[in-house]
């Protein structure tokens, strides 16, 4: 029956008695790190790692000490070939593994194994969750454009020219036609209209600019025309002239 011993090594007992302290491989988890790439780095598997280090979750954290290798207690009997066999590795991986320069051993030695994945089936199982991400993420976008279609606003929707203005500028006094100080409100969101098209006091979904109040008037705002309020210069200038559905609700 065989012995795992996962943690540091005790020693190598040599065919010449001599005793060599060595220690388990470990790795120290880097910032950014996850269990795949260390993995993957390192020639072994997830499950291998939270197996060995006894893990109870995937979540692993910088500077946290992982072990990458277990230990095989050499019993009577036992040979390089049947130890590979068990582990499915090769015979010169045990010698590289453990620095042997022949195919002897004893009972009593300690033999570092480290488990080998297969390439092929690494790449089935990128392939395999990189399939799996891009449903989630899929599963995802579905779910925001539910959720944006049943956001939608319910109302009379007009096609309109909209432009931008500040409360601060030469001559203005930040106070809308209605009665709204922008300067003390600058994060009011506010348009100005014509009232014949739409009337003061109402709320209007306007796209990219979100849910406003009409509270104000300018004499360049006639017909389908309508002016934003945006308390920043610069990203006033920004906005521009844009041709956009807007939504009375």
């Amino acid at each position: 029956m065989r012995k795992l011993v996962a943690g540091l090594v005790a020693g190598i007992i040599m065919l010449a008695a001599t005793v060599t302290t060595v220690s388990a491989e470990e790795y120290e988890v880097q910032a950014g790190d996850s269990l795949w790439d260390i993995a993957n780095e390192n020639n072994t598997s997830i499950d291998d790692l939270i197996d060995l280090n006894d893990l109870k979750t995937t979540v692993i954290h910088p500077k946290q000490i992982l072990l990458l290798n277990e230990t095989y207690i050499v019993e009577s009997g036992d040979s390089l070939i049947s130890i590979a066999k068990q582990y499915d590795v090769t015979v010169e991986d045990l010698k590289e593994w453990n620095n042997l320069k022949s195919d002897v051993i004893i009972n009593g030695q300690e033999l570092n194994i480290k488990e080998v994945s297969n390439k092929k089936d690494a790449q089935v199982e990128s392939k395999k969750v990189e399939k799996e991400v891009k449903k989630e993420v899929q599963k995802e976008e579905k779910t925001v454009q539910a959720s944006a279609s049943n956001d939608k606003p319910e109302g009379k929707t007009i096609t309109v020219k909209a432009t931008a203005y500040t409360a601060k500028c030469e001559g203005c006094s930040g106070i809308t036609y209605t009665g709204v100080d922008l300067n003390s409100n600058p994060d009011a969101k506010v348009i100005a209209v014509d009232p014949n098209v739409i009337p003061l006091g109402s709320k209007v979904y306007v796209e990219g600019y979100g849910q406003a109040v009409a509270a104000d008037i300018g004499s360049a705002i006639k017909g389908n025309r309508i002016d934003v309020f945006i308390p920043n210069l610069d990203k006033a200038k920004e906005w521009g002239t844009r041709t956009l559905n807007i939504t009375i609700l």
